[in-house]
């Protein structure tokens, strides 16, 4: 199926990996065949927004049988390049970047952190959870042998912005920065924020203002 991705929206493309976590849960359990509300229950999406998802793929089911789970997660699997291991490098080893590199999506088989990047020397040479830490140095070298191409950014917000010139000279195309700082990068480069505070803040925000 050729799908054109340009006419798909940036939303529904974020749920796709809600989705697909929840069909493998699914498939595992023997289920054969969900409905939309079903899907609508378990992952907290509406299900006109889940059938509207998925009428951008084409007749992914019937109406009066719902999906079939195996047929769905097969789908998305393909989508979602689940075949294909991606290797990330994590950049930034303080307490959060520890933190991640312990965690190391656990839960994944398809994403792994393969190498860590930090400019204490006290730091270098050492081994996380498997994972060795580089000096940022020799970022580009080891970018060439590791062909990893999206990095999580997790240093001090002072050095953010440097720190992610550094990261596209090498050749990253995708950074996940967990600092608050925006950063400018190059027009082919795709930059998610993930501001902690930020998160904390509008929960807070709805807490008080929208109860439920």
């Amino acid at each position: 199926m050729n799908i054109d991705q340009q006419k798909i929206p940036q939303a529904t493309a974020k749920r796709l990996p809600l989705y697909y976590r929840f069909l493998e849960n699914l498939y595992q359990s023997g289920k054969q065949r969900v409905s939309s509300t079903e899907l609508s229950d378990a992952v907290k999406v509406d299900s006109a927004t889940i059938r509207r998802d998925f009428s951008y793929f084409g007749a992914l089911g019937k109406k009066g049988y719902g999906y079939n789970v195996q047929y769905l997660l097969s789908f998305f699997r393909k989508t979602l390049d689940q075949d294909e291991v991606t290797k990330v490098f994590l950049v930034g080893v303080g307490n959060l970047g520890t933190a991640l590199l312990k965690y190391n999506f656990t839960k994944s088989d398809n994403t792994q952190i393969v190498n860590a990047f930090d400019v204490n020397p006290d730091l270098i040479g050492q081994d996380i959870s498997g994972v060795e830490i580089y000096h940022m140095n020799d970022l580009p070298d080891v970018k060439k042998k590791r062909n990893a191409s999206i990095a999580i950014l997790t240093v001090p917000a002072p050095a953010a912005q440097e720190t992610a010139e550094q990261l596209v000279e090498a050749g990253i195309t995708g950074i996940m920065n967990f600092t608050p700082e925006r950063l400018t990068v190059p027009e082919n480069v795709r930059v998610h924020h993930i501001d902690l505070s930020v998160e904390l803040q509008t929960l807070v925000y709805f807490l008080k203002n929208y109860p439920l």
